[in-house]
């Protein structure tokens, strides 16, 4: 029996958690042969797109609930914490005492950057660790890093199906693929998703088209496809219709994260019963200024700095 007062969340989260550790400098390339170099900047914050899509989640006000694995450790528990201070219920991540967090690196020069990652507990998420009955108490399951979360792919679409079976909508982020196989089961898990997150290029590598517009047409039974492409805004299809938006003019500080703000930002307004076009103003605006400060979560507005914001633009 469907419960009168609806679910207790808005967003579950399904995902991967590692903590960002993020060096800044102009000769940022290190040497070998123990040739020490001095960065200009250092800062451990919040890593991994699933958790900077749901930290971002929880400052626009939407009931957020995170269901991952980290190890017992510092790490872990920063993770978990940093995620707790803004709403995010974590009672449903996994500690495994026999496992590390996973670590990245970001050697960060101006508006570009290297990544150096030690996956841990990242790909160790299994289908049976993630609480059905969490699915069933949600408007939305929402899925980031799905290359890099490795032990989820058997079972997800079945998760998935489970979720729309009890009323939620779903998403998927897929990610850079590391191993560049562009595979993994992806597919069948679209089958059961109703919002495809790429940006560009992996869109453009999943589907094996040389342009965006016949790449799309390979997604054309997912209802809708919204397409990043990073300063150039973002690209939307869904309902029979297209729409697009640019970023705000902003001084971009740090874009480690600004896809998973915006992914947070048009599902805000996808939930909130925006239309396409206006999903997507919300996702740029989400990830332009969260790219204002250092880190992925440390600039993501809330919805007074997004009124704030865009009061100004007027």
């Amino acid at each position: 029996m469907t419960d009168p007062r609806g679910p207790d969340f808005d967003v579950v989260v399904i995902g991967e958690l590692n903590v960002d550790l993020l060096l800044y400098g102009e000769d940022i390339v290190p040497a070998f042969g123990q040739v020490e170099k001095l960065v200009d900047d250092a800062v451990l914050t919040v890593g991994s797109s699933s958790a900077i899509f749901a930290h971002q989640a929880a400052r626009l006000g939407l009931r957020v609930a995170f269901s991952g694995k980290v190890g017992a450790d510092p790490f872990g528990e920063f993770m978990t914490r940093r995620l707790e201070r803004v709403g995010v219920d974590t009672s449903a991540v996994v500690v495994d005492g026999g496992l590390k967090t996973g670590l990245t690196v970001h050697l960060v020069q101006r508006t570009d950057r290297a990544m150096l990652t030690n996956m841990g507990t990242i790909p160790e998420l299994r289908p049976e660790e993630v609480d059905e009955a969490l699915l069933e108490n949600t408007r939305h399951v929402h899925l980031g890093s799905y290359f890099l979360q490795k032990g989820i792919h058997d079972g997800l679409a079945r998760l998935f199906a489970h979720a729309s079976a009890a009323g939620a909508t779903t998403s998927l982020d897929p990610g850079w693929d590391p191993w560049e196989e562009w595979d993994g089961g992806l597919r069948e898990a679209l089958e059961e998703t109703d919002v495809f997150m790429p940006n560009e290029s992996e869109l453009l590598a999943i589907a094996g088209e040389p342009s965006t517009e016949r790449a799309l047409g390979r997604f054309a039974g997912v209802p809708t496809v919204v397409v990043k492409r990073g300063a150039d805004g973002a690209l939307g299809r869904g309902g029979g219709k297209t729409a697009s938006c640019v970023p705000p003019p902003v001084e971009p500080v740090d874009t480690t994260g600004a896809g998973d703000s915006f992914d947070a930002g048009f599902l805000f307004g996808m939930l909130g019963g925006y239309d396409l076009e206006r999903a997507l103003k919300l996702g740029c605006l989400c990830g332009a200024l969260s790219a204002t400060g250092a880190g992925g979560v440390d600039a993501q507005p809330d919805l007074r700095r997004l009124s704030d914001f865009e009061e100004r633009g007027r």
